[in-house]
């Protein structure tokens, strides 16, 4: 009996971390409460294990009388003298007594008391282990599934994984490590109860100020951060330190430090981007590449109404909305987000404008606007005419020569207009019309090289 006592002692002092005198406390009071019921005692009994050796031995703690009335709890004076020196009636002795005389009920009784006393031990010391991990990540191990909750073993604890708490479109098996965010400590009857997360914003911070130092020694700070767990995640950051770049820091060389944090989100897009005090500096930031125009503020609804172009209608509303709610959690406001008119010119509006280039040669506006029905629609067009072309358009041959002469002054006085304006713009024009004329070549040349390959 002994040497198995020990062996339940050495057991539960090396693997359940329960130390070797709160074990030996428990079973010594699991004993005695069997022994008491199973020789029906209403007396004391005492029961001592050697912490060394595992012996146990039992007494039973009778008062000395007289006269015995109930032999459970008393003892004549004249048996007292051989367990004790000199007792004297109303002291109180001690007999020994035989553990195996308790029988296999009180054992059994002994073993389920046992048992209940580890459970306890291992709730409290769950308890004291966790209970400065709240608000940190843990890392375990899936055991199981429980009605889409996951059961996650972490150290020695079970914790639990609500459905609620999990990312879409993740499936975890049993066996595999999982990284999770310690959201709560709740004691329960039956002990206390670790409740895990991976779709909390703490989630995404924690694995922030874990791979990026200059958060950690707080350099740089998440400013605010918005999150559509398993789609995508914006995070506002700024630094204290105007040599250090917060969006560089949190991207690291070649994205390294980023990477790391996708991956352990399981390829959940992460934004980064710097934080601006100003909303609409902060708008158009978090928005890119999407441009947002003619921007109105609501100060007192907190509401923002802004346009952008048609091509970028998609990028700034997102798949099912996403990026537009991101953006509007980010910045703390509403938006409305609207497309920009693009005011088209019609045919009679171009046809007016041609008639009136015209007239600014000289040329009444019903001739011009007779000259423009027939494609001469600037004075440019008018190289090659002759007289007799107007002539034959319906023109009197007075309004003809009238025509080319007054298109033929205003060519002059255009050609005579032409040095001065170089002259004055010639530092800027030659550089602008080079780079204007420069990607157009390139944008060409690329067809055809892909053409010709």
């Amino acid at each position: 009996m002994s040497s198995e006592i020990l062996a339940v002692l050495e057991y539960m002092e090396k693997e359940k971390g329960i130390s070797r005198e709160d074990m030996i406390a428990t079973i010594e009071g699991a004993v005695k409460a069997a022994a008491e019921r199973a020789i029906n005692s209403s007396g004391d009994i005492r029961v001592e294990i050697s912490p060394k050796t595992g012996a146990m031995e039992a007494w039973t703690q009778l008062e000395v009388v007289e006269s015995v009335a109930d032999t459970s709890r008393e003892i004549h004076l004249d048996k007292a003298r051989l367990y004790a020196e000199s007792p004297q009636v109303g002291d109180v002795v001690e007999r020994p007594m035989d553990p195996s005389y308790l029988g296999r009920i009180a054992a059994k009784t002994a073993e389920q008391a046992i048992k209940q006393r580890l459970r306890q031990f291992e709730k409290e010391h769950i308890y004291d282990e966790f209970r400065d991990q709240v608000g940190n990540l843990v890392t375990g191990i899936v055991r199981r599934k429980e009605r889409g909750d996951l059961i996650v073993e972490v150290g020695k604890a079970e914790a639990l994984l609500p459905w609620r708490e999990r990312v879409p479109g993740e499936d975890w098996v049993p066996g595999e490590r999982i990284r999770c965010l310690l959201t709560k400590l709740e004691q329960h009857g039956r002990g206390p109860e670790l409740i895990l997360s991976r779709s909390s914003l703490n989630f995404v911070r924690k694995l922030f100020e874990m791979e990026v130092a200059e958060i950690a020694d707080g350099t740089v700070s998440l400013a605010a951060m918005a999150r559509e767990p398993g789609y995508r995640t914006k995070v506002c950051v700024r630094s204290s330190d105007s040599k250090v770049d917060p969006v560089g820091a949190c991207v690291g060389a070649r994205g390294a430090r980023v990477k790391s944090i996708v991956r352990e989100m399981n390829g959940e897009k992460v934004d980064i981007v710097r934080w601006f005090e100003d909303p609409v500096e902060q708008l158009a930031e978090a928005l890119k590449p999407a441009v947002p125009q003619n921007i109105s503020l609501d100060r007192d609804k907190r509401r923002m109404y802004f346009e952008v172009v048609e091509d970028d209608l998609s990028v700034a509303i997102g798949r099912k909305g996403i990026n537009a709610r991101l953006t509007s959690r980010l910045l703390g406001w509403k938006l409305d987000i609207g497309k920009v008119v693009v005011k088209e010119v019609g045919f009679d509006e171009r046809k007016t404008k041609a008639a009136e280039a015209l007239t600014s040669v000289g040329i009444e506006f019903e001739v011009a606007d007779r000259l423009v029905a027939f494609g001469l629609v600037s004075p440019e067009a008018f190289e090659g005419v002759t007289a007799e072309d107007l002539v034959g358009l319906g023109f009197e041959e007075p309004v003809a020569q009238d025509v080319l002469s007054k298109v033929s002054v205003g060519a002059e006085e255009t050609e005579a207009d032409v040095p001065d304006s170089e002259e004055e713009d010639a530092p800027e024009e030659p550089v602008a019309s080079q780079e204007e004329e420069a990607a157009p070549d390139e944008e060409e040349e690329t067809p055809a090289e892909q053409k010709d390959a």
